[in-house]
């Protein structure tokens, strides 16, 4: 009953990358596109941006977006 950024659970790694129309992408970035829900956010190219770098001072804030990955929810 999950798909997109958390995976399917369905032990495929092939539609790992479903988007919420429904199609699979190949490529990461392409995949997170299509989760994209602001404007104001740009595109990702066919290379990711390097966090710690592109993003300087947002440390604090993915690991507190990660913690609740790593939570009982995900367990």
């Amino acid at each position: 009953q999950v798909r997109g950024l958390c995976g399917t659970y369905n032990w495929n790694q092939g539609d790992e990358f479903t988007t919420p129309a429904g199609d699979v992408e190949i490529s990461v970035a392409a995949f997170a596109n299509k989760y994209r829900v602001s404007g104001g956010c740009p595109a990702l190219g066919p290379v990711p941006p390097e966090p710690c770098g592109d993003f300087a001072g947002r440390q604090e804030l993915a690991e507190a977006a990660c913690a609740v990955l790593q939570g009982p929810a995900f367990q």
